[in-house]
Parts: C-alpha cells; sequence; structure tokens
C-alpha cells in the first residue's frame, strides 16, 4: 500500500527503482572494521555521482533540495531493492550530524563538512551517552574548559556507535558550572583524530562492534567548532534529537514494511524439521496479523508526518509518537521471527539475517531516548500532564 501520488512522484519512483536495482552493491557489507569503512564509503559516493546523496538536503550544500515525500520514495525503494541496511557507518552522518549542521551551523562549518559527508568522504559518530549520563543526558560530566581559541576537553563516552570507523564526532560536552545542567552543555564538532582520544570498540551479542567507549585526555578542539554558543548546546541537542526521532526514523519503518512481508512468507513454510508451517498455529497468525496492523499505522503516521511537513507544519515534540512505537514494534518483530524459527533461530546464517534483527532490535527502546523517557515527553509536552 502506498499514499496516491501525482504522475511526477510516481515517475520519481520509477527512476529512483530503476538507478537502485542498476548501481546497488553486488556484494554483502564485510565483517572488518577497514572493509566496513571501504564499502560504505565506495557505496555513499556511487549514490553521489549518480546525484542520490542528500536529495532533501538543500541545493546550495550538495543536495537536490527535493520534498519530504520524494526522500520518502527514496526510503521504500532503498528497502525493497534490497540494498545495505541504512545502519551503516554513514547513517549518523547524513541524518544526524548533516541535519544538525543545515540548521545550527555556521556558513563556513556547513562548506567544510557537507559536502565530505555526501561524497562519502567523512564519516560521523555520537558523543553524546555517558557512563552516568544516558536516559538523564543533562547530568553529563564530560568537561570543556576553554583554554585560549581552544575547547580542552576531559572525560568519558560510552555506546558511541561507530566510533571505530569515523573522522568526526557530534561531541556534547559541560562547559559550564558542574550543576548547570541543561544551562552549561555546548555540542562541539570533534575531529576523532586529534591526540588525546581513545577509541575502545565493544563487542556485541551478534559478535560485530557495533559501540564503543571513547575517552578524551586533554583533547583540543577549536572554539571554531562550537556549533550553536557556549553553554547553548542543549537547544542544538534538541534539534539533532527532532531529526533522529522523526525523518531519521523513515528508513527503519520502510525496512519493518519489507521485513513482516518476508516473516510472513518464512511462517508459510513448513520447518525443517517437518511438521505443519508455523503460520497454521493459530496464535502465530494472530500475532502476525496484529503486527502487520502495527507496521502500517507506523506507515500512516511516517506518511503524516511527511504531509505536515511539506504544509509547513512544525511538528515538534510530536515526533515522538512514531520514535516511540517504532522501537517497540521493533522488538516485536524480533521475537516473532525467533518465535516462527524454532530452533533453526540458534543459528547465524538464516536468511534474512532474522537472529541479527532479533539480536540488534535490543537497543530500539534506547537509542534516542528510553521509551520510558519518550512517553515522559509525550505525556508532559503534548498531553499537557504534570512532570
Amino acid at each position: 500500500m502506498q499514499c496516491a501520488e501525482t504522475a511526477g512522484l510516481k515517475f520519481f519512483r520509477e527512476e529512483v527503482r530503476e538507478w537502485l536495482h542498476a548501481n546497488k552493491p553486488k556484494e554483502d557489507r564485510p565483517h572488518d572494521f577497514q572493509g566496513q569503512i571501504a564499502f560504505d564509503r565506495a557505496w555513499q559516493h556511487t549514490q553521489f555521482k549518480g546525484g542520490w546523496a542528500g536529495i532533501s538536503w538543500p541545493e546550495e550544500y550538495g543536495g537536490r533540495g527535493l520534498l519530504p515525500s520524494q526522500q520518502l520514495i527514496w526510503c521504500e525503494e532503498y528497502v525493497r531493492a534490497r540494498c545495505p541496511v541504512v545502519h551503516d557507518s554513514f547513517w549518523l552522518s547524513l541524518n544526524h550530524a548533516g541535519p544538525t549542521l543545515i540548521a545550527r551551523g555556521t556558513e563556513e562549518q556547513k562548506a567544510f563538512h557537507l559536502p565530505q559527508i555526501l561524497r562519502g568522504e567523512k564519516s560521523w559518530c555520537q558523543g553524546f551517552s555517558e557512563p552516568n549520563a544516558g536516559s538523564d543526558l543533562a547530568s553529563l560530566r564530560t568537561r570543556g574548559e576553554i583554554d585560549g581559541d581552544h575547547l580542552v576537553v576531559n572525560g568519558q563516552k560510552i555506546w558511541t556507535t561507530n566510533a571505530h570507523l569515523s573522522d568526526y564526532q557530534e561531541l556534547l560536552v559541560r562547559t559550564g558550572a558542574p550543576d548547570s545542567r541543561h544551562r552549561g552543555l555546548t555540542w562541539i564538532i570533534c575531529d576523532m583524530r586529534t591526540p588525546g582520544i581513545d577509541i575502545r570498540p565493544i563487542k556485541a551479542l551478534d559478535g560485530h562492534y557495533h559501540n564503543c567507549e571513547v575517552f578524551y585526555d586533554s583533547v583540543r578542539i577549536p572554539l571554531s567548532n562550537v556549533v550553536g554558543a557556549i553553554d547553548g548546546g542543549w537547544s542544538v541537542t534538541m534539534t539533532t534529537f527532532g531529526f533522529e526521532r522523526g525523518p531519521a526514523t523513515f528508513g527503519g519503518i520502510c525496512e519493518m514494511i519489507v521485513l513482516i512481508d518476508d516473516l510472513i512468507a518464512l511462517a508459510r513454510q513448513s520447518p525443517p524439521w517437518g511438521g505443519p508451517a508455523p503460520v497454521e498455529d493459530g496464535a502465530i497468525a494472530v500475532r502476525l496479523g496484529e503486527l502487520r496492523a502495527r507496521i502500517e499505522s507506523l506507515r500512516a503516521m511516517m506518511y503524516l508526518l511527511v504531509a505536515s511537513s511539506e504544509a509547513g507544519v512544525d511538528l515538534g515534540a510530536e515526533t515522538s509518537f512514531l520514535h516511540l512505537p517504532f522501537g517497540e514494534t521493533l522488538q516485536a518483530l524480533g521475537r516473532l521471527a525467533m518465535d516462527i524459527a524454532g530452533p533453526a533461530g540458534l543459528g547465524r546464517t538464516m536468511s534474512p539475517h532474522w537472529v541479527a534483527t532479533y539480536l540488534n532490535s535490543f537497543c530500539a527502546t534506547l537509542a534516542g531516548g528510553t521509551a520510558e523517557i519518550l512517553r515522559n515527553v509525550i505525556g508532559e509536552r503534548l498531553l499537557g500532564l504534570p512532570r
């Protein structure tokens, strides 16, 4: 099912579909660090050369200035073409860092960083969470002290996705008093090659290295790398979260739309050990139907966000309505996939990698704000409930 499209959008969809099928990578993404970054950069550069990198970004910054509805069509066709999943080393560059710089960066910052992102030359990671500052981000303690025309940063970040593959980092540090909370934070661009940075990859349950610890020992960052203003980083961070909890979720929802069809097809197959197909179990059939309905509701919400954006409506905190059910639905999809796979789900060779889908879903209600935090946002900012 798709929204009604104009003749122009239908032509655009066909154009996207044809280009992706002709140009998508023929090989799988490697498992080693160097192979992954080389693969991601090559694929991003291929998209750039084809005119498909950052298509919704303003033209003056290397994009095509296309409508959100066209960006959504790109996401839909991208996953239908079975292109590399969007959780690669350029996901944050394109969905966090780039849009934040477009909205809040200086012209010099935009001119330097945005073309490098689109060409696949430089990738970004996020340095927000700390061992004692995850859900309560305003309690972070990584410190930035002004020394001449630099900030000197000391501290630690945790769960930094793809830090070991990244060139730059959107880094949040405390520049105000220790108890300044939201009022004393600063959002800065950190070059990950700067002396004093120690990156330690963390092996995950699926055997891969998605996240890292990052330590900062007297790391000197130019004041020209501050985005927004000193002590004004909370506002910039809310801009970043606005992208993460809204448009950046589109790719994941489109991926689930394809995955639920794959899961239904798997449920219709007889298991290798014999017996009836899982879909003949009434409880499994009901769960499949309910899950498909949940995913269709997410699709409708995604279309609503796109239509609101094109109508000039600023939704603000309303984007939490999308991010929260997305994470919970992805986890439900992973659990159901394992129940349908049965004993075969214990292996890592099943197509299309249901084990990875299941394991990766655990972070879905943590990344970008925990489910509890998002419920507080909805309750307080949208429904007017007391804190």
